[in-house]
């Protein structure tokens, strides 16, 4: 027992792990700051009573060894195997000298980035900083244009050297500490062994203690939940979500699917596939679908608002079909693009357009691809962000991002892409050329300009580019502007449907885990000739956008959509699909249901208003709800939404650059 006196009689600030313990400490106090910086940033949305309060914190503090106690590990390991020889040597003791300071930046720039990260989205780091993570270039580029990252990066690394002066004396005595292996090699085990027994993976959701999902959030560890986030972006749904009997569900979906005008056509388990007969001489309009960066309905004077900064998209929405009750999937891009394209509720996880074995989809390029039209996909960005190529292009697309425009075509450019009116432009000169080949076209147009760091060409609107989310919104309505003045001048306007409908609202971030408030988005339909202007209140979803324009259009098609045409939805059928990426909800006028990890179903009366926690729910509102996930997640996985069709390979994924606009 000689090694047990050893450690006992050992002074700590002699050993080797003192070090550990050192940095241990900062982090501890650099979490507990960041907690209570982040608290009093969210005040007004924190009920602070003591008991609230020591949650917080104390469940906090848990989260915080956890992260730290793993981080430990690799090392103590270090430090016990490290020979004696080596852990003396001079360049040991220099690199240790440089590798702590860098250390202790490197958790003051986290900290830094979880404060970003939280002012945009009211959480703690989730998979949506694991893909800022993917893609680095977009993230990083814009992170630079936005923030002054190079005062911030001084600053930090001030503090960080600072703080190593400080702690240089016992930094040093641990440099110079003498042990044998075997004293060490102990001493690492009784560290690390209750680490790895009292903290295996720990799934921080398991300790939500609040309705308040921003004191849920302030609990937990950004570091960790980065981590977690990492290892939990595919979600199984059998796994985690409330199952019931498939025929039931089935049965139960297809009961919910079901329109006047549609036939099913096979009685196979969760086979939706159904004929829709709309009345009427098919007309094969084109269709220009521009899908707009976070566009919240609240920035809209149609929706209430009175600062004015959208007078085109106003005047647009007077002489449209006005679908004001229209509400988001989800909180990301893809979300908004899987939602649109193929009419699916949203699935636990990542969007279909982020897996793998995503072509060959069943989509509204599809249907309009096998009825003769000149299919296009264009983003102001590269579109190998959040897998769009490979996503649209492998479902009857023809991609145009980026990297074909010429130098020529570009008058603005940032971090995310090519300014909103430069991709416009670029899509009436697409849309001559499918118009002189005498094919009708579906372009379907994401823009980039309404985001971070909200910058634009200068001179097109009264507020300074790079100054905020509001003169972004402004110059986002400005080039819609632009864009419907080009388009009237062109041969093919009066038999074009144009779309505008939002990818998400701009913030998501709320009280609750799914603020209703924050999906509402606007749908306008514009064409004169062929759409008469209304407004449309019917409680809808982005998943009813595809079949809503294939009535308009009066085709007749097989659809495997989840959607349905609004304009023939009563009322009182009205619903709507809201989640994150692990809550799913069911929307109507009288309840909110959302599915829970861990097959909980939550039920709120009054969405709309005060959103009245109800403790029970009645069984067809829960079979209602069940059908739409269970089902789509299904559907999805057994491939039940795909086509044979090989003609959704698109041939050409990168069209030439044109150099002459259409007239």
């Amino acid at each position: 027992m000689q090694w047990l006196s050893s450690i006992i009689k050992s002074n700590i600030l002699k050993e080797r792990f003192f070090i550990v313990l050192i940095y241990g400490v900062i982090c501890l106090l650099s979490f507990t700051l960041l907690r209570t910086a982040l608290l009093i940033k969210s005040a007004g949305q924190i009920d602070f009573t003591a008991t609230h309060l020591a949650e917080i914190y104390l469940l906090g503090a848990f989260f915080d060894l956890i992260t730290i106690s793993y981080f430990s590990i690799p090392a103590i390991l270090y430090l016990a195997l490290l020979p004696e020889r080596i852990f003396k040597s001079r360049i040991h003791r220099w690199l240790t000298h440089i590798i702590f300071p860098l250390s202790v930046f490197g958790l003051l720039f986290a900290n830094v980035a979880e404060w970003f990260f939280w002012d945009e989205f009211g959480v703690r780091f989730n998979f949506i900083s694991v893909d800022y993570l993917i893609y680095r270039h977009e993230v990083s580029g814009n992170i630079y244009e936005t923030y002054p990252v190079v005062s911030i990066v001084s600053i930090l690394l001030a503090i960080a050297f600072m703080a190593y002066l400080l702690l240089h004396k016992p930094i040093s005595k641990s440099t110079a500490a003498h042990s044998t292996f075997k004293p060490r090699a102990i001493m690492a085990s009784l560290i690390i062994a209750p680490v790895l027994f009292a903290f295996s993976p720990v799934n921080s959701d398991d300790f939500n203690f609040s309705d308040n999902r921003y004191e849920n959030e302030l609990a937990k560890n950004g570091i960790y939940q980065f981590f977690h986030a990492f290892r939990q972006n595919e979600i199984n749904y059998e796994d985690f979500y409330l199952m019931e009997d498939e025929n039931l569900t089935s049965t139960t979906l297809k009961e919910n699917l079901k329109e006047a005008n549609s036939q099913y056509m096979s009685n196979n388990l969760f086979d939706i596939e159904r004929h829709i007969d709309n009345p009427g001489e098919e007309k094969h309009l084109n269709v220009m679908l521009v899908v707009v960066e976070s566009l919240s309905a609240h920035f809209l004077g149609s929706f209430g608002n009175q600062d004015g900064n959208t007078p085109n998209l106003d005047k647009l929405a007077d002489n449209s079909l006005l679908f004001t009750s229209l509400y988001a999937t989800g909180t990301r891009t893809v979300r908004g693009l899987e939602a649109v394209s193929l009419s699916i509720p949203p699935t636990p996880g990542r969007s279909i357009v982020k897996r793998p074995d995503n072509s060959h989809m069943f989509s509204l390029g599809y249907v309009l691809k096998n009825k003769g039209y000149d299919t296009k996909y264009m983003y102001g960005g590269y579109s190998y962000f959040d897998n769009m190529d490979s996503f649209f292009s492998g479902n009857g697309f023809s991609v145009i991002d980026r990297s074909q425009f010429d130098e020529s075509q570009i008058a603005f450019v940032n971090i995310w892409g090519i300014s909103d009116e430069d991709v416009y432009h670029r899509a009436i000169v697409e849309a001559g050329h499918s118009y002189r080949q005498q094919q009708p076209f579906f372009t379907m147009i994401m823009t980039t300009s309404n985001h971070t760091p909200y910058t634009y060409p200068q001179g097109r609107i009264d507020i300074e580019s790079g100054t905020g989310r509001t003169g972004a919104v402004k110059y986002t309505d400005y080039a819609i502007g632009q864009l419907l003045a080009e388009a009237k001048k062109q041969p093919w306007f009066e038999d074009t449907l144009f779309v505008f409908v939002a990818d998400h609202c701009a913030s998501s971030a709320g009280r609750t885990s799914l603020p209703v408030e924050r999906y509402n988005i606007p749908l306008i339909i514009y064409s004169p000739k062929h759409v008469p202007a209304n407004k449309i209140n019917t409680l809808a979803s982005q998943i009813d956008v595809a079949p809503t324009l294939m009535s308009l259009m009066n085709m007749d098609y097989n659809s495997k959509f989840f959607g349905k045409n609004i304009l023939a939805m009563q009322p009182e059928d009205g619903r709507a699909f809201i989640s994150n990426y692990q809550e799913l909800g069911l929307l109507t006028k009288d309840y909110l249901a959302i599915l829970e990890p861990k097959k909980d179903v939550q039920f709120f009366r009054d969405p709309f208003g005060r959103r009245i926690k109800s403790t029970t729910g009645d069984m067809h509102i829960i079979d209602r709800l069940v059908s739409f996930y269970e089902g789509a997640s299904y559907i999805y996985k057994h491939g039940i939404n795909k086509t044979d069709d090989k003609r959704l390979l698109s041939h050409q994924s990168h069209p030439e650059k044109p150099t002459t606009i259409a007239n």
